[in-house]
């Protein structure tokens, strides 16, 4: 079985744009993860923003010591994006450039459309190998992943299609085929993209709930929801052990004044029909006292000032 550690805080290094962080695995969430791995099934993560879905995938990979490759998805996203990009408008710009300079230079060869092909995400976590090979003959590819040190594609990858509730329909059902399928085609290339090398890879998922997902999507797919506590006193005990693990150096007292002030504004949102604040603000806020403030008392005062601009997310009564 696949060891996941359970309260160990994970210390999650820079990769590409996502900071620095930590991340404890509880029962659920690694229980989730092993069983993904098992079944070869993806994780559908749901829940607020900043509860900590997308890092999720991110301590997956650094447990198992595999490469994390991620998208995350927008309004205008289509499955084909998630396999390959073509630009076709670079292309246009070459060939006009080429027609400018006259004979002597082999056409042909310079607009081999294979040259404007760039690897998505998903063929990155099928063929390492065969992507990066593509990445270096594309004249413009778009960002390749960060491979941790040491790694080699034998180990395997971990794969975050973060926020696939903003796209249309299409994604999902389209990224559900390529998954069922474990491979897709690329046009102008001969071989089929399909996972050969090392473990099958662990696909992460997370939705914000903000569009309803298919139902043969969300059938095919493992599902972990993750949530703060319910309930007033586990909801602040929660918050405080997260606290200390990403700031030891802040005070009890400050994480319990912070932790409770974010459980009363939750509720002020809710009332209202707000998305309310969650684990995410509390984190900012405490990472700016600990900035902003040294001691104790000087961080409770600086809290008061400071709380409406990080936890209040409610409208002002006029």
């Amino acid at each position: 079985m696949t060891e996941i550690p359970v309260g160990v805080p994970q210390q999650l290094p820079r990769t590409g744009s996502w900071p620095a962080s930590v991340h404890v695995f509880d029962d659920k969430s690694a229980n989730a993860v092993r069983m993904a791995i098992a079944a070869e099934r993806p994780l559908l993560v749901r829940g607020e923003p900043g509860v900590g879905k997308s890092q999720l995938a991110r301590a997956a990979a650094r447990v198992l010591g595999r490469v994390f490759v991620s998208e995350v998805v927008h309004a205008r996203s289509e499955p084909q994006d998630l396999q390959w990009r073509f630009d076709a408008v670079a292309r246009l710009g070459e060939a006009q450039a080429l027609s400018a300079a006259g004979r002597g230079v082999d056409v042909r060869a310079e607009l081999d459309p294979l040259r404007f092909l760039s690897p998505g995400v998903l063929w990155w976590t099928f063929d390492w190998d065969s992507a990066r090979d593509q990445h270096q003959l594309c004249h413009h590819p778009q960002r390749a992943p960060e491979a941790p040190r040491g790694w080699q594609p034998q180990k395997g990858t971990v794969l975050l299609i973060d926020e696939v509730d903003k796209a249309e329909a299409d994604l999902p059902n389209g990224l559900l085929e390529t998954l069922g399928n474990g491979a897709f085609t690329v046009p102008y290339r001969d071989l089929p993209v399909n996972h050969s090398v090392g473990p099958p890879p662990l696909v992460v998922i997370t939705t914000n709930e903000e569009r309803e997902l298919p139902g043969a999507f969300v059938r095919r797919c493992l599902v972990l929801h993750l949530a703060l506590p319910v309930h007033e006193m586990d909801c602040i005990a929660f918050l405080k052990r997260r606290g200390e693990e990403h700031f030891p150096g802040i005070a009890e007292s400050v994480r319990g004044r912070a932790a409770r002030q974010l459980w009363e504004d939750r509720q002020d949102a809710r009332r209202l029909g707000l998305t309310p604040p969650g684990q995410a603000e509390y984190l900012d806020i405490l990472r700016a006292l600990g900035r902003m403030a040294e001691g104790e008392e000087d961080q409770i005062a600086l809290l008061e000032q400071v709380a409406e601009f990080a936890l209040k997310k409610a409208p002002r009564e006029t």
